[in-house]
């Protein structure tokens, strides 16, 4: 990598003018010989003893050595290589050169170099410098074109120095065009805590036992994208590398765009002094961009980190597998503490505790959460309210494509359920803000691996309140609520469907939301008996929910008219189970009560005769609210007639008659 500086970019053109000069000398000394051996007053000239006497070089030292001079010593050039290179530069930069070549090869049109010409006037010259595994062709230094015709003899090929190689010998040096559609550099300058410093130095002593071979393929595994690239960028700054990035959908598949592509990334990572590190944070394992990736680690020499959210099967390449995490709970603390600096005085004692308990942020997470929360305008007053509040929006984002974000109404006082149902929903609310002194400070984290995450089964009849149950939870948690849209996550292509899961548990782990999977059993069903390919795949989806499900450390609400049809595994993991009735006629009073807005006009309403409706939660809100239209539509109160009207549209959608038990007294 050229570390450019006003002394030694004038060094380095003075020697690039001396070795091309060099070169013109050889070419007129072939030349000559062509014609007869002398020139000028009959001397012999083209020794390369010759041609050092004639234009020396400047002199460079180890610790400062010229652009050709790292050139050869990065991919092993022999003398007879260099020369070449030089020759092709030469055209390019010198025209005496081009004309030189064109006399030669007699031909004023062919103003090229080629192998043939190179072997015939430069030193030292051999045979396998034109196979493809030498390190001009191998590593792309230079193009060899075959002219108008296949069947052109190698010898009689022009050459062409590629245009990169050719700025980078004059002191430029810059990522290839063909691969900065493809790569972005690493700037993961952040702070590191000492949980991630020490996968640093683990990197760093496996990088110091293969010295000398190539290294090792370093495999970051975990669900947090950005520690791994910090931890990735530390470990190449400390081994004086760039880390570029490459995701997973940009990876070559066809052979031809791979080789082209592992051609000039090793050109690439030698020239600018990189590793490569490969995004695959979204790719299941056994499909076809799982095997290009590992095809493609198998044949990069250079520094190679791979990401990935699961550990993945490793190949013949010395591979070393860590597990990166966010930092812990203490770091955490700590990130807070420091990006706060002084305003951290502003929260009480168990302000940034209880961010901690709840959310699971990374450092760069932190620092985006205190930075938003910072612009409001709400004042210090305000100031935790306003970091809870960036800290789910900050998450938030990633949930928008695959499930709805739902905006919660209700509260726990608004719930006509029986008293047991809402203790339970209490306990459930109690765990989740507890879960980090139970977890954490009182070690329950330390014995368990699984089963960390709060996960409830709200089954029962289409509109007994599920979902409402649902929200009120996340109002009294002070969190996002988000509804799984499972069309969106159920693909029949392979692996997507799993994909999609792990997006979605991946981001509610941060802690800033609840997911709510409605009508549940059709994703969590029982597995089936294997009749064909479908049915196969269909349960390698059902087993991989079940291993999510185990390991995810985030709150989980599964919603379901059918409990009989979920999978026995799926309800082993369940922390609670909540089945919420019917509501008999004492209930159905309570709704109707509370289901009119305080500003709706009402009109002779008779509690007592509407709670004869045999009827659940939402069909009551149904009712309500078509009544409602009715009325303002007339101008006037909300009535007994228009609720009486409402219910038999209602009722002729569940397909159920309107009992004239159920309408006593209505008239």
């Amino acid at each position: 990598m050229i570390t450019v500086s006003r002394t030694w970019d004038e060094s380095n053109r003075k020697y690039l003018v001396s070795s091309i000069d060099q070169i013109k000398i050889l070419l007129e000394g072939h030349k000559a010989k062509m014609n007869g051996g002398r020139v000028g007053g009959g001397e012999e000239v083209g020794t390369t003893a010759q041609v050092l006497q004639i234009s020396p070089q400047p002199e460079w030292t180890e610790e400062s050595p010229p652009a050709i001079g790292i050139v050869c010593g990065l991919f092993g050039l022999s003398l007879f290589e260099k020369s070449v290179l030089l020759l092709c530069a030469g055209v390019e930069l010198n025209s005496e050169i081009s004309k030189l070549c064109a006399e030669i090869h007699g031909n004023p049109n062919s103003t090229y170099p080629t192998f043939g010409l190179a072997l015939a006037a430069l030193p030292q010259p051999h045979w396998n410098a034109l196979t493809p595994a030498s390190p001009l062709r191998k590593f792309k230094l230079i193009d060899i074109y075959d002219g108008s015709s296949n069947l052109t003899p190698v010898t009689n090929s022009p050459l062409r120095i590629q245009e990169r190689v050719l700025h980078y010998l004059t002191g430029i040096s810059y990522l290839e065009k063909e691969l900065q559609g493809m790569l972005k550099p690493v700037r993961q300058n952040a702070p590191i805590v000492k949980s991630h410093k020490d996968i640093v130095e683990k990197i760093l002593a496996s990088c110091k036992n293969t010295k000398g071979t190539t290294l090792p393929l370093i495999q970051l595994w975990g669900t947090d994208g950005t520690s791994k690239l910090v931890i990735a960028r530390r470990a190449c700054a400390n081994l004086g590398l760039d880390l570029w990035c490459l995701t997973s959908e940009l990876v070559p598949s066809k052979t031809e765009e791979m080789q082209l592509f592992i051609q000039e990334w090793t050109r690439e990572a030698a020239l600018l002094g990189s590793g490569l590190y490969i995004s695959a944070e979204d790719v299941v394992v056994e499909t076809a961009t799982q095997k290009s990736i590992a095809r493609l680690i198998d044949n990069i020499p250079g520094p190679v980190f791979l990401g990935t959210v699961e550990r993945w099967p490793v190949s013949d390449r010395f591979t070393v597998i860590l597990e990166v995490r966010k930092p812990v709970k203490a770091e955490q603390y700590q990130i807070w503490n420091f990006c706060l600096g002084e305003r951290s005085k502003k929260l009480d004692n168990h302000g940034i505790s209880k961010l901690v308990g709840q959310f699971d942020l990374n450092s760069s997470t932190i620092r985006k959460a205190v930075s938003q929360a910072l612009l409001s305008a709400k004042g210090d007053d305000y100031l935790f309210s306003d970091l809870w509040e960036s800290s789910c929006a900050i998450t938030r984002p990633r949930m928008t494509d695959l499930a709805q974000l739902i905006i919660p109404k209700a509260k726990m006082d608004d719930l006509v359920l029986p008293p047991p149902l809402k203790q339970m929903l209490r306990e459930i609310a109690i765990q989740v803000v507890q879960r980090d002194k139970v977890y954490r400070e009182w070690g329950f984290e330390r014995t368990e691996n699984r089963g960390l995450g709060i996960t409830a089964l709200f089954s029962g009849a289409t509109g007994t309140g599920k979902t409402m149950a649902a929200e009120a939870l996340a109002s009294e948690l002070h969190l996002d609520l988000f509804r799984v849209d499972l069309s969106a996550l159920v693909s029949k292509y392979i692996g997507e469907t799993e994909k999609n899961l792990r997006r979605v548990f991946d981001a509610a782990e941060d802690g800033g939301a609840i997911l709510f999977f409605d009508e549940a059993d059709a994703l969590f069903g029982k597995r089936s008996e294997v009749k064909d390919s479908h049915d196969r795949y269909a349960n390698i989806e059902v087993g991989y929910l079940l291993q999510r499900m185990e390991i995810y450390r985030g709150v989980a609400i599964l919603a379901t008219n059918m409990r009989d049809s979920l999978d026995t595994a799926f309800m082993r993991r369940i922390r609670f189970s909540l089945n919420f009735p019917f509501p008999d006629e004492k209930s159905r009073a309570e709704i109707w009560r509370r289901v009119f807005p305080s500003t709706t006009p009402t009109d002779g309403l008779d509690i007592r005769n509407l709670a004869k409706l045999n009827i659940s939660g939402g069909n009551i809100h149904n009712i309500a609210l078509n009544a409602s239209f009715l009325a303002a539509e007339e101008g006037g109160a909300v009535n007994m007639e228009h609720l009486k009207r409402a219910a038999q549209v209602e009722y002729e959608k569940l397909e159920r008659p309107l009992t004239q038990d159920e309408l006593v007294g209505w008239s």
